[in-house]
């Protein structure tokens, strides 16, 4: 029995936790499978979250406590060889452990994998993996960790800093014609910091269109402006090289004025956009789910959403771009739903 559950959820990223925690609280027995050693997804490699700047350390914290449940098997360094449906009902998972090969069985199947950040070195133009003052979001929050802005910027107190938002998103080039969500309110954010670093720097934001969507998130953009003095230029950057001292040029429109403009930079951050994760398609393709056209897991309904087959489920940014708060809330429908299929009471569109 020790192998046998009710529910399997893939990926320990928040939406998974949130599952987890929300399924042993109606007592359902769940294993919670993570491919990386440690739970968190990419809530570990991020230092604060917007709006609030809370630290994405006590977040994870909280959320790890909670999946501390005897309803709760975590298994990390988890890799899926094999999943498929069994004869009759419930799914059978073959999976190669640290512990040697599992197999596992249950009712249903959550898929909460999550995504990947775009891989910003697609976009050559910007000069990332070539410039070493060119670095990522993710890059970014790292050293807000470890407080090692310096190790980018040096030690001029005085820094210009810029901010390049919708790499990889909004982007036919790329293969992403999608918003990222998150990107905009992101960037806000790692600029305010930035300032509270920095309090000389000068710093400026590249943007298509600010989509400061969320609640308090038009706030944190007039905070920006107002208190920090971020400048905001509406273009895209066309070219990124380096000066003779290491610096970063960067050439770009501003589309409102109808000018163009060239700025020297001590660092350049890519905000790399969400993409789909490629793992989930070896996992839809297992299960006969299909993924959309992006390559995120196609929605079974575009309003109710949820079920993709008999026992099968889905929470979090496997299905497309979302911010934390709308993953965790969605990671709480999913479990009740699961609730409501275990014990016989689906109604499902």
């Amino acid at each position: 029995m020790d192998n046998n559950y009710n529910t399997i959820i893939i990926g320990a990223g928040p939406a998974g936790m949130e599952a987890a925690y929300r399924l042993s609280v109606f007592g359902i027995r769940t294993c919670l499978l993570e491919k990386e050693a440690e739970t968190g997804g990419h809530l570990l490699k991020w230092d604060r979250i917007f709006p609030e700047g809370r630290k994405a350390s006590e977040i994870l914290g909280f959320m790890r406590k909670r999946i501390e449940s005897g309803n709760i098997t975590t298994i990390t360094s988890a890799r899926i060889d094999s999943i498929r449906k069994k004869a009759g009902n419930g799914y059978e998972a073959e999976l190669a452990t640290n512990e040697g090969k599992k197999t596992i069985t249950a009712d249903t199947i959550l898929i909460a994998c999550g995504f990947k950040l775009f891989n910003a070195a697609k976009k050559e133009e910007y000069g990332y993996g070539i410039y070493n003052r060119v670095i990522t979001n993710a890059d970014l929050e790292n050293l807000f960790k470890t407080n090692s802005t310096g190790s980018i910027i040096g030690e001029n107190r005085t820094p210009a800093v810029g901010f390049v938002h919708c790499v990889g998103s909004r982007d036919e080039k790329a293969g992403n014609r999608h918003c990222s969500k998150v990107c905009c309110a992101t960037a806000v954010k790692q600029a305010m910091e930035i300032k509270e670093a920095y309090p000389q720097a000068t710093v400026y934001c590249f943007y298509m269109d600010l989509r400061m969507f969320g609640r308090h998130y038009e706030d944190m953009y007039l905070e920006a402006q107002q208190k920090y003095g971020i400048r905001f230029i509406r273009g895209r950057v066309s070219e990124v090289s380096e000066d003779c001292n290491e610096r970063i040029v960067a050439k770009a429109e501003d589309t409102l004025s109808g000018k163009p403009v060239k700025i020297t930079l001590d660092m350049l951050v890519l905000m790399s956009g969400i993409a789909c994760n490629p793992d989930s398609g070896k996992i839809t393709g297992s299960l006969s789910i299909e993924n959309d056209s992006d390559g995120f897991i196609k929605y079974a309904d575009s309003i109710f959403g949820q079920v993709k087959g008999p026992g099968i489920f889905t929470a979090g940014t496997c299905t497309g771009p979302k911010t934390l708060p709308e993953t965790i809330n969605e990671a709480g429908e999913a479990a009740a739903v699961i609730y409501g299929y275990l014990k016989g009471n689906s109604n499902n569109f």
